[in-house]
């Protein structure tokens, strides 16, 4: 109970709304990822109290800024905003990419536990994935720098597409090094529970 109330009130003061049957998997999800944590290593983050709002309202802050149908979470690891985002927004196709075999596998159990339907998971390393179509919006949390995220999977981009790249501190360097091609507009985002910087960069093709 004291894991839903910390849910429920930190998405009241990010102003967003979601159904208690979402909220329900919400904990279930953070459940599963303690659960597999203590054998797996999945995350750092070992207190449940502490993964709502580091891991859950972190990954659902950038909810208003997706458009699709299709979204692609880049090095999704423990399925890391992919999964909350992808139980957030059923209408939207979610294709989750991780090279690392034993977070692609609780990924796929976590889908299995959940019955999400709107959710793929792909184990392949990021510049070698290419798809039969490309991906309107594309999510990379903790990832790696701005021009290195860009050059591994700029050819995952729709030419209507956009890339959310979640940081902590404003990217002043990582913004200076991309190239021509893209525009970037960078937005603070607070997340609840969490006392530390948190910035999401919105890169478009210039085009």
């Amino acid at each position: 109970m004291k894991l839903e109330k910390r849910l429920q009130q930190g998405l009241h003061e990010m102003g967003l709304e979601l159904p208690p049957p979402v909220l329900e998997k919400l904990l279930n999800f953070l459940r599963l990822l303690e659960k597999w944590n203590q054998a797996y290593n999945l995350t750092a983050v070992r207190d449940p109290e502490q993964m709502v709002p580091r891991h859950l309202l972190d990954s659902l802050s950038v909810l208003p800024y997706l458009q699709g149908p299709r979204v692609l979470d880049i090095g999704t690891g423990a399925g890391l905003p992919g999964i909350p985002l992808a139980l957030a927004r059923p209408d939207l196709e979610f294709t989750l990419l991780d090279s690392n075999a034993k977070k692609t596998r609780f990924a796929t159990q976590a889908l299995h536990e959940l019955g999400l339907k709107n959710v793929a998971v792909v184990q392949e390393r990021v510049e070698k994935f290419h798809p039969a179509e490309k991906f309107d919006t594309l999510i990379a949390r903790a990832f790696a720098s701005i021009p290195d995220m860009l050059a591994a999977s700029r050819h995952l981009c729709a030419p209507h597409g956009r890339f959310l790249v979640m940081k902590g501190v404003f990217p002043q360097e990582e913004l200076a090094a991309v190239t021509d091609g893209y525009r970037a507009e960078v937005k603070a985002l607070t997340i609840p529970g969490l006392d530390a910087a948190r910035h999401m960069v919105i890169l478009a093709p210039a085009n």
